[in-house]
């Protein structure tokens, strides 16, 4: 049926799909073997381009079946398979079967085909294929119902056409060739033109170059970005294969990866670098070959800044108890525990949600004015917690819950009374009283998300570096509050009166050291502190670094901060200089007034 419908052309839609348990026996031939007859099948569907996905079913039950009668079955699959364009696919749960019908294979299609320069006189012919490709959501497109229904030829697209006019005159529409592109640059907009920005374009040839080897360690799996491409020898090029091989184990034995730079086609507008990683074959007629992955460059990396558990006090670190049942919980939701069958493995599971849509979009194909079916029960064990794995180990889960307890927090707990306790006068009065008691609800967390404080100032400066602290929505605000602080402090002490500002000054001190030691920043205030009590001492502010003294202010240590490099010993010897220069000071001036006065006496 198959080769009389689409013939010779259409070698694509030439597939078939075989599911079954293979557990009852096959009918012994007229004439010939079983593996005879398999051979003549597998040969004349591969003559006429025809493939075949044949999944094979075992349920538990399944197993216990004739042993002889299934390692037959098995057998005759496997010499099918290898005797024509079959894959064989084992699978366990429904959820594995859904995941194995796909519905349609993807041809694979290059691209990168060329050199792969190793150096100037050594390259290989690769041809780069993808390897893993997101699937995306459909798009979706507008469609239009204006037009008339009896209307054959209407194509109920929907177009948009944009127009620029100009703020000096709004009804005067913008041509074209009176409009150029504008980029923000800071404050300002700095216009370029078409050309400008051809030219400015970065054009880089197409190749791929090695950059040079480093070990696997190196490399962190959270560095790789973007698809999975495969590095191929050049099909039919004994010369190539046996090159790329010899690297690939080479670099296999020494743990090694290769850092690349790659330019897919002619004109890229940009340049990538990733790194290849060796896939070493272990079947006789399936070359070796290489992974490769793109990796970040600076502008790529984001550093997100989180203070250590181990900072925190004693009172807030998990006991042995605590620690002991977390660690059954994690073990206890492993996808693949020891001895057992791996739940939801990556090749057998499917997108619920691309799924799900288009079981629908099949559905209102047929039923127009169908609803929203419910969640199908093969989805729900993809998108929900296994409920039959919680309920085996529910000891688990109640000793995590005992060993956690949950305690109201009574700011916030207060606030809330308040807000209950509403007046009865006007709704304006009301509403006010609502935005107050939401203020102070707020005020109430040590840390507030809603006040973004936006620079260090003069009135509350400690509160101020609090806020810019706690702030995660970029991460140049820890470095932005540390500077202002110092800035700050010099400020106070610089214009101090007497020293009337140096009680201050020292609080913010206090905050910067905390906060220095919850984000791992214990060189900033180091070197911060050293510097102030030089700049003391040049400034004849030495009161301040003995105010510092009497308060037994110290260096951060590694005690403290892992980061830090001073010992717990020489935390204070910042301090000794200060204390010297002092008393050299005094000797000094008793030194001058003992001149003076035998100068004026002898005069």
């Amino acid at each position: 049926m198959l080769i009389k419908k689409f013939g010779q052309t259409n070698k694509g839609k030439k597939r078939l799909c075989l599911i079954t348990n293979a557990v009852s026996p096959i009918k012994d031939p007229f004439e010939g073997t079983k593996e005879d007859q398999v051979n003549t099948i597998a040969t004349q569907m591969t003559a006429q381009g025809m493939k075949m996905d044949s999944v094979i079913v075992r349920m538990k039950q399944d197993r216990e079946t004739n042993r002889r009668v299934m390692e037959e079955n098995d057998f005759l699959m496997s010499v099918f398979s290898n005797k024509s364009s079959s894959k064989v696919v084992f699978v366990e749960s429904p959820t594995s079967l859904l995941g194995a019908l796909r519905t349609r294979n993807i041809s694979p299609v290059t691209i990168y085909r060329g050199d792969f320069e190793i150096s100037a006189q050594l390259k290989i012919k690769v041809w780069v294929y993808k390897k893993t490709s997101e699937e995306k959501f459909p798009t979706l497109k507008k469609y239009s119902d204006k037009a008339h229904p009896t209307d054959k030829f209407a194509t109920h697209e929907i177009k948009v056409d944009y127009e620029y006019k100009s703020l000096e005159d709004p009804n005067k529409v913008v041509p074209p060739e009176q409009r150029i592109k504008g980029f923000r640059y800071g404050p300002q907009v700095v216009p370029i033109s078409p050309a400008e920005l051809e030219a400015v374009k970065f054009k880089p040839e197409k190749s791929v170059k090695l950059l040079g080897f480093t070990d696997a360690s190196n490399i962190m799996r959270h560095y790789y970005i973007k698809d999975v491409n495969i590095f191929i020898a050049e099909p039919g090029n004994k010369k190539a294969i046996l090159a790329l091989s010899a690297l690939a184990r080479a670099m296999k034995e020494m743990n090694k990866v290769a850092i690349v730079r790659c330019v897919w086609r002619q004109g890229q507008g940009n340049v990538v670098v990733g790194v290849l990683t060796p896939n070493v074959s272990d079947k006789d007629n399936t070359p070796d070959s290489f992974y490769f992955n793109v990796l970040p460059f600076a502008e790529d990396v984001r550093e997100f800044q989180f203070p250590s558990f181990s900072n925190l006090p004693s009172s807030m670190q998990p006991n042995e108890k605590q620690q002991d049942s977390a660690d059954k919980l994690v073990q206890m939701l492993d996808l693949a525990p020891p001895g057992k069958q791996e739940v939801l493995p990556p090749d057998f599971t499917p997108n619920p949600v691309l799924e799900r849509y288009y079981r629908y979009l099949d559905l209102k194909s047929k039923h127009p004015d169908a609803a929203v079916p419910p969640l199908d029960e093969t989805l729900r064990k993809i998108t929900e917690p296994d409920v039959e794995l919680l309920c085996q180990n529910k000891s688990i889960i109640e000793e995590l819950r005992r060993s956690f307890e949950l305690k109201d927090n009574p700011k916030l707990k207060k606030s809330a009374r308040r807000i209950k306790e509403r007046p009865s006068g006007s709704d304006e009065e009301r509403e006010e009283f609502d935005k107050d008691a939401d203020a102070k609800a707020i005020d109430s967390m040590e840390y507030s998300s809603k006040t973004k404080a936006e620079k260090v100032g003069d009135v509350n400066p400690v509160k101020d570096f609090e806020e810019m602290m706690s702030r995660r929505d970029n991460p140049k605000w820890v470095n932005k509050a540390i500077q202002d602080m110092k800035n700050r402090i010099f400020d106070l002490v610089e214009n101090s009166c007497e020293g009337d500002t140096f009680h201050k000054a020292f609080q913010c001190l206090v905050a910067l050291r905390k906060g220095c030691i919850l984000e791992q920043e214990p060189k900033q205030f180091n070197d911060f502190l050293c510097h102030l009590c030089k700049f003391c001492q040049e400034k004849d502010l030495r009161s301040f670094c003995q105010y510092l003294t009497s308060h037994g202010i110290t260096l951060i240590t590694k005690a403290e901060a892992p980061d830090s490099e001073i010992p717990e010993h020489e935390s204070r010897s910042f301090m000794v200089k200060p204390e010297l220069d002092s008393q050299n000071m005094k000797s000094e001036a008793k030194a001058e007034n003992d001149i003076m006065s035998i100068y004026l006496g002898g005069k």
